[in-house]
């Protein structure tokens, strides 16, 4: 009698030579078989059904005593409880899984699809100019002009630093109560290409400052409303612009559909990936990322005096801090490493610190402390650079009463930003510096944004797809993603509210920019240099005829 060898499925059937992915005769749905991370017969989940197989494969080919002691052998019948096991537990994932879609589904009685269209500004309570200086209380008030004149540069500047607006705003719309982790300044600047753990580039949300758990709506409507104002910005029409939304929130709606309908495991590690020739829209972004080194941000950034590396002042947008700041800049880097996991604890002690400076960025961020600091390893041709950025609480913690106030606010930003991203700075943690919390990263490493030249004609389109997926990605990682999917269902209903909130939202922030310029205009706000700033374009006419 032949004996049952436990160790002999590694020497039969195809089944085990058959290519990671492929869908086999066990009722897999061959799509599934290209989908990165999908279900296949590897999968941890279904390895049980694998094994059965290959024995019942091994059966087949046996005469019918040999098949019957194989059958009564203990190892067999524990494998066969296993899989009975296996398959009375996904029956159940399966079953938790539906119950999910239907609750989602069933809160569209709630809050249908289509009153995601609605805006009316005369839900405001609050003038916008309010909002703005509530917000600014507590940040460096020399710098605040800076800000006032970096928003009234354009439409699509002001609403990049209007946050505390748009807050206001969708803390008053109906929402379908799912809660995910938001980025909470979803706009198409806030996406970028930074070096991952392990060397490669990659494309994801890169803007955690205004991160908090909110309502997943949220984080789409602004992400379609910047997308009509940059696409304004960049020429395109309002036909154009219009595609760009709606083309977004199907990407969303289909990646979402997607991710709930893989196993948790994989979709904490999915990754949504576009190679450069299927996406020519990032070949700018990504080439930009890979000169982005740290070797050319020292001849970027810095320069050497008296043997020494120091950064180039560029006032008042970059200058050197006193020494007492310099000493206690240094010192919360010194608590910062408790925040990292141990092996990168011991890689960044190998560095010191060269030189330390104070520096301006971006629009809604402008006021609050910024440092940068320049470390060197071993060697002179090795720098690394670290920002260091103070947080203030999330624009939305306001509206959010399950948030929490106490919590170090660079950690908020951090564990926000671990949660939604696949990878993250391997340098990524907080601090607390003289009564301040601070966000820690590491600066420009390979790092790069889309420019408005890149989101001209079908570049917008292209784009849009992207964000779609890469915000479904992060609320599918933090939130619900059966439930999510439950609500926004096959048709395109969604699709179209929220284009046409995107617009009239584009609309109702362009009027705010122009309000915003006038109290300039006339004294109430102060610019650090007053310039020439952009109209709403004059192509409202062409936008108004396109409309109809």
């Amino acid at each position: 009698m032949e004996r049952w060898n436990s160790d002999s499925w590694t020497d039969s059937p195809d089944l085990l030579q058959r290519p990671r992915g492929a869908a086999g005769n066990c009722g897999l749905d061959p799509s599934l078989s290209q989908q990165p991370h999908s279900t296949s017969l590897d999968s941890v989940e279904l390895r049980p059904l694998r094994q059965t197989c290959v024995m019942l494969s091994l059966l087949s080919t046996k005469p019918l005593p040999a098949c019957q002691a194989l059958v009564s052998h203990p190892f067999f019948l524990v494998i066969w409880g296993i899989l009975f096991s296996h398959m009375r537990d996904r029956a159940r994932r399966m079953a938790a899984r539906e119950e999910r879609r239907k609750y989602g589904q069933s809160l569209r009685q709630k809050v249908g699809r289509v009153s995601h269209a609605d805006w009316d500004p005369k839900h405001r309570k609050i003038s916008i100019l309010e909002l703005l200086r509530a917000s600014e209380r507590g940040r460096l008030a020399n710098l605040l002009p800076i800000k006032a004149e970096r928003m009234a540069a354009s439409p699509f500047g002001f609403y990049r630093g209007a946050v505390p607006i748009m807050a206001s705003d969708l803390s008053m719309l109906p929402s379908s109560g799912i809660y995910a982790q938001l980025c909470g300044d979803a706009h198409v600047q806030n996406l970028g290409a930074f070096e991952g753990p392990d060397g490669r580039l990659i494309f994801d949300i890169d803007d955690f400052d205004e991160t908090i758990r909110g309502p997943w709506e949220w984080d789409v409507k602004r992400m379609a409303a910047s997308l009509v104002l940059a696409g304004r910005e960049a020429n395109n029409t309002e036909k154009e612009c219009k595609t760009a939304a709606l083309t977004f929130v199907e990407s969303y709606r289909e990646a979402m559909r997607q991710f709930s309908g893989m196993p948790m495991v994989d979709l904490a590690r999915q990754e949504v990936f576009r190679h450069r020739h299927v996406s020519p829209v990032l070949l700018n972004v990504l080439r930009k990322a890979e000169r982005a080194t740290p070797v050319h941000n020292l001849e970027q950034l810095a320069e050497q005096r008296n043997g020494k590396w120091r950064f180039r002042d560029n006032k008042p947008l970059r200058f050197h801090v006193p020494p007492a700041t310099a000493k206690q800049v240094a010192a919360g880097l010194r608590n910062y490493v408790d925040t990292l996991l141990p092996e990168r604890r011991h890689w960044f002690s190998h560095y010191r610190v060269e030189d330390v400076a104070f520096r301006v960025v971006g629009i809604g961020s402008v006021g609050v402390r910024d440092y940068i600091v320049l470390m060197f390893g071993t060697a002179e041709d090795a720098p690394l650079f670290m920002q260091i950025k103070e947080e203030v609480p999330s624009a939305y913690a306001q509206y959010l009463p399950e948030a929490d106030a106490s919590v170090n606010q660079g950690q908020r930003a951090a564990q926000g930003q671990r949660a939604m991203q696949v990878q993250s700075d391997i340098f990524l943690g907080w601090t607390s510096i003289a009564g301040h919390d601070y966000l820690v990263r590491q600066l420009r490493d390979h790092k790069a944004v889309i420019e408005e030249e890149d989101l001209e004609g079908d570049g917008l389109v292209q784009y849009a797809q992207i964000c779609g997926e890469l915000l479904a990605k992060g609320h599918a990682r933090t939130g619900d993603p059966y439930a999510i999917s439950g609500y926004l269902g096959n048709s395109d209903k969604f699709d179209r509210a929220i284009a046409s909130f995107g617009l009239a939202y584009a609309d109702q922030s362009t009027k705010d920019f122009e309000e915003f310029t006038r109290a300039i205009q006339v004294g109430k706000i102060r610019t650090a240099k007053l310039t020439q700033a952009k109209p709403a374009k004059p192509t409202k006419t062409k936008h108004a005829k396109s409309r109809k």
